[in-house]
């Protein structure tokens, strides 16, 4: 019998063991075939034989003391006695059958035992093979063994966490908060570079930033550095990559900078959050050429799915193995209460089939902006900026949901929409760039305060724009409180946010607005924003921060939009 590239072979004893452990097992708990096969596994594996026979030793002592079930009855008296007897050194007496060495090299081997070692209390459901074996009280070292194996991942993980068969290029993994995308991408990773005692392997790392990329991929909970327990490879931080004891690298790399993808190679990729990235494209091409080592180089990208256009291109490609997963399917690692509390706030609502079910959401079709047209207007260098604005959408209360939207634009002069040279003067001859979204949330007045003031000064920005509908006077208070010099202008809006962002949305039409950088939460709610405001009802905040800033750029008027009649 062959399990993967080992050959599996048990002695007569060990099978015979190992058969009437999992049946005792068997009869109080779920089918236990795979702790069995992963103990076949491991005795199979270089490096763990030798631990397993002697373990399998010990639990086969244990075992012949054992009356508690006929199949591991293989003679002696398995009472307490036997225990005091390893404890005191006593010798064999006639009553027990059993020598002082016999249970003295049992207890010293770190099992445990007691006279009703094999029961179980009948209102005892254990959900796990290592439940099981904690239940039934077994022997430590065997117990110890059903622990081990709980957590090996041919075990422990999904199948849905699993690489597909067949011939792919892209194994793209889209599933909700907490599902196990993480998990599935660190142990991929950590198998590839762990094969054979010897390896060249490269494999490239790619996160949104390389924050993210330590802080989740490698050192975070279900990171590399985490899953790989005592077999972990060295993280060298200056050099940004990952050494396994065998030689195979990992380097990592940021969204933020696609050309430190020019050079290296690879022979396989993880991409981690894609959808999120801040130069989805152009991230993605470099690693592509990139990708050309070994006879079948190939990727994984984990992502919580977001109808960009990167994402889409690849759920198209026909070498893409498209893997869905929700967070319910991994509701046994997830905190107690966890699921319950957020299906009863976000069940149903597109925010939650998003990052609860993992399900593609489109644009909305009564949405005032579409994806496909934000990508377009994305560019990563400006030219000189005339005048600069800081707009701010107080949030209405305190909290941990509260959000003051702050967003900072500049007005590029001397360019028109169709390529031609604007007038001196002329408004309609310039173009707004969208330099910042600096919303911050969950702070205090002061605290969002202070953070318009930083904007201020950080973009050396010409005036701040501040909705005064919600707050009245607190909110100029609050701003001068921080900086009594600040250039403020007070606007109040007198219409619906819809028809305060129309106008607004037809500057993106004449392509009069272009974005710095990609400024994800931002443009979730401009997509999301329909005649009847966020799907998921929340205040359009950034959005709100967003109109008033371009309202005092582009539009005349001075205070808000307004359509000018013929």
């Amino acid at each position: 019998m062959r399990l993967g590239p080992y050959p599996v072979v048990l002695t007569a004893d060990e099978q015979r063991l190992l058969d009437a452990v999992l049946d005792l097992m068997a009869e109080h708990g779920r089918d236990m075939a795979t702790v069995k096969d992963g103990w076949q596994k491991e005795r199979a594996t270089a490096g763990v034989g030798s631990g397993f026979v002697r373990e399998m030793g010990a639990a086969r002592s244990l075992a012949a003391m054992s009356p508690a079930s006929p199949a591991l009855a293989l003679g002696g008296e398995p009472t307490e006695r036997v225990v005091q007897t390893a404890l005191t050194g006593q010798t064999q007496t006639a009553e027990t059958g059993v020598t002082a060495q016999t249970a003295r090299t049992a207890v010293t081997a770190g099992s445990r035992f007691a006279g009703d070692a094999c029961r179980m209390p009948p209102d005892h459901v254990p959900e796990t093979e290592a439940g099981v074996a904690v239940g039934l009280r077994l022997p430590a070292l065997v117990e110890r063994h059903a622990l081990r194996v709980q957590r090996d991942w041919s075990v422990a993980g999904r199948d849905d966490q699993k690489p597909p068969e067949g011939d792919w290029r892209t194994w793209l993994i889209m599933g909700g908060r907490g599902s196990g995308k993480t998990r599935a991408g660190a142990e991929w990773v950590h198998q590839l570079a762990s094969a054979g005692p010897r390896s060249d392997i490269r494999i490239a790392l790619v996160a949104e930033t390389l924050g993210d990329a330590r802080e989740v991929m490698i050192d975070g909970v279900s990171g590399i550095c985490r899953i790989a327990g005592s077999h972990a490879p060295d993280f060298e931080i200056t050099r940004r990559r990952l050494v396994w004891p065998n030689g195979a690298v990992a380097q990592i790399f940021s969204s933020e900078d696609p050309e430190s993808l020019r050079g290296p190679q690879f022979h396989y990729a993880w991409c981690d959050e894609l959808a999120k990235w801040k130069h989805a494209q152009e991230t993605f091409d470099m690693l592509q050429f990139g990708l050309r080592l070994g006879q079948d180089p190939r990727q994984l990208v984990t992502t919580t799915p977001r109808p960009v256009p990167i994402l889409k291109q690849l759920i198209a490609d026909p070498g893409t193995r498209l893997v869905k997963i929700s967070t319910r399917d991994n509701a046994r690692n997830l905190a107690p209460g966890f699921l319950t509390a957020l299906e009863g706030r976000y069940g149903g609502t597109r925010l939650g089939r998003q990052e609860l079910d993992g399900e593609l959401i489109e644009d909305r079709a009564d949405a005032l902006w579409k994806r496909a047209q934000l990508e377009a207007l994305t560019q990563r260098a400006t030219g000189a900026l005339g005048r600069i604005v800081v707009a701010v959408d107080p949030p209405s209360g305190m909290g941990a949901n509260s959000c003051c939207g702050i967003v900072v634009a500049g007005l590029e002069t001397g360019v028109l929409a169709n390529g031609g040279a604007a007038s001196k003067g002329s408004v309609t001859g310039q173009r707004a760039v969208v330099l910042a979204d600096c919303s911050v949330e969950g702070l205090s007045p002061s605290g969002w305060a202070l953070a318009v003031v930083k904007a201020f000064h950080r973009f050396g920005a010409d005036r701040v724009v501040a909705e005064v509908n919600q707050g009245g006077e607190m909110v100029a208070a609050m701003l001068k409180s921080i900086d009594e010099r600040l250039p403020l202008t007070q606007v109040r809006a007198t219409r619906g946010k819809f028809l305060r962002a129309e106008p607004v949305a037809a500057l993106y039409e004449q392509g009069r607005v272009l974005h710095a950088a990609r400024f994800r939460e931002m443009e979730d709610q401009m997509c999301d924003f329909g005649p009847d405001g966020l799907s998921s009802g929340r205040s359009p905040d950034r959005l709100d921060a967003l109109v008033w800033a371009l309202t005092a750029l582009m539009l005349e008027g001075g205070a808000e939009p307004r359509v000018r009649g013929l």
